[in-house]
């Protein structure tokens, strides 16, 4: 089980090195007159720092595809929200400092994790119906129809809601790699919840992207931790079968609201300040 808690760790700093890449390329990269717009991701992919960045993204997916084969999903979530406390400190090269407070919450993100790795009984997934199965694209898609609605609201609504849609379809991702059984190719190809990998994927680097170029750091990502990480770990109890060491469940309790809370402290270093890029 500690191997999974390695490739999750291994996940959470594939993210976060790739979301100081991405957050760049979106903040530089020309802006759109209003609304979500998919070319956007046409735009920031012709910028080498995004392309890194999804270099970065692959390797942390098969990290966290292994972490979720022995580890229950509110683990693995909770440390993928650990990639803030590693952007903070890849911050630190930038010459951003880090107050008290935040080194403190780099710290507890890690006390957390501790806790949640003691806690964490093996992973045994409950098996799930295919009606299951062909949920999950369909809840991409209409978590796309909802983002792109609130692009168009106001500034105010538009950078929490967005930040909130991507985190929900980035704990879509995590649940249906979760459920995948087949390794083989044309068992993952007939497999429902590989499609809503690749849409919910998407969707949520867009929104994301979208975020981030457009309004607070600070609210997008702090939105984002939350939908990816309460609402996969409530269905990994509720629905997958997901439970703790016996007599672990109020460590495992505290260790998630301390990683979650920590990291929540650390949401401005979901973009660490970066100079304008023309395209």
């Amino acid at each position: 089980m500690w191997w999974g808690l390695v490739c999750a760790l291994l996940a959470a700093v594939a993210y976060g090195a790739a979301s100081v890449m991405q957050a760049a390329a979106a903040r530089g990269t020309e802006e759109s007159a209003g609304g979500v717009d998919p070319r956007l991701l046409l735009r920031v992919l012709k910028q080498w720092r995004y392309l890194l960045g999804l270099g970065l993204d692959f390797l942390g997916f098969v990290a966290q595809l292994a972490a979720l084969r022995v580890l229950p999903l509110f683990v693995v979530q909770a440390a993928l929200a650990a990639s803030l406390a590693v952007t903070a400190v890849a911050a630190l090269a930038l010459g951003v400092r880090l107050s008290g407070r935040e080194w403190a919450a780099a710290a507890a993100v890690c006390v957390g994790l501790g806790l949640l790795g003691t806690a964490a009984e093996g992973e045994s997934s409950q098996p799930v119906a295919t009606a299951f199965h062909i949920a999950l694209p369909v809840a991409a898609v209409v978590l796309g129809g909802i983002g792109m609605l609130a692009g168009k609201a106001s500034r105010r609504v538009r950078t929490t809601a967005l930040g909130l849609i991507a985190g929900l379809l980035f704990g879509l991702v995590a649940v249906s790699g979760r459920v995948i059984s087949s390794a083989d190719v044309p068992g993952l190809l007939t497999d429902p919840a590989t499609y809503a990998v690749v849409i919910a994927g998407v969707l949520a680097m867009l929104f994301y992207a979208t975020a981030l170029q457009r309004g607070s750091v600070t609210g997008a990502t702090a939105m984002m931790v939350i939908g990816e990480t309460v609402a996969p770990s409530a269905i990994g109890i509720f629905v997958l079968g997901d439970q703790t060491r016996a007599g672990f469940a109020p460590v495992a309790v505290v260790g998630f609201v301390l990683a979650i809370a920590a990291a929540l402290a650390l949401a401005r270093f979901g973009e660490p300040a970066a100079p304008p890029v023309k395209t």
